[in-house]
C-alpha cells in the first residue's frame, strides 16, 4: 500500500485545515488507520485512528474536540478534519495503514504503511 498526505499548510491559530491521505496499490479496506504528528525535536504522537469500517475513532486527548477524523473507502482515502488550530499543533503529520488491532491503534509501530508526511504550521 502506498500513501499519499497532502493538504498540510500554514494556517493562523483558530483556523482549519483538512488533511487528506490517499492509498494506491491495494484498498484501504482492510487496514486501520492513523494519523501521527511528530514536531522537531520531539518523539513522533499518536494523533488519531479510524477503524476499518470508520465506525469506531480515536483521539489523543490533545486533539479530542477539535479534530475528526474520517475516511472514504470508495475513494480509498482517510481524512483528517483539523479545527481550532493551535501554534503547539505544528508539526509535520504523518497517515499510516495496518492491521492494528484495539490495544495499538495508538503505537506508531503497530502500523505497516506509511505516508511522506505533510507539514502543518500553526501560527500565534
Amino acid at each position: 500500500v502506498q500513501l499519499q498526505a497532502s493538504g498540510g499548510g500554514l494556517v493562523q491559530a483558530g483556523g482549519s485545515l483538512r488533511l487528506s491521505c490517499t492509498a494506491s496499490g491495494r484498498t484501504l479496506n482492510g487496514y486501520g488507520t492513523g494519523w501521527f504528528r511528530q514536531a522537531p525535536g520531539k518523539e513522533r504522537e499518536f494523533v488519531a485512528a479510524t477503524s476499518r469500517n470508520g465506525g469506531s475513532t480515536w483521539y489523543a486527548d490533545s486533539v479530542k474536540g477539535r479534530f475528526t477524523v474520517s475516511r472514504d473507502n470508495a475513494k480509498n482515502t482517510v481524512y483528517l478534519q483539523m479545527n481550532s488550530l493551535k501554534p503547539e499543533d505544528t508539526a509535520d503529520y504523518y497517515c499510516a495503514a495496518g492491521r492494528v488491532i484495539l490495544s495499538t491503534v495508538r503505537d506508531y509501530k503497530a502500523y505497516d504503511y506509511w505516508g511522506q508526511g505533510t507539514q502543518v504550521t500553526v501560527s500565534s
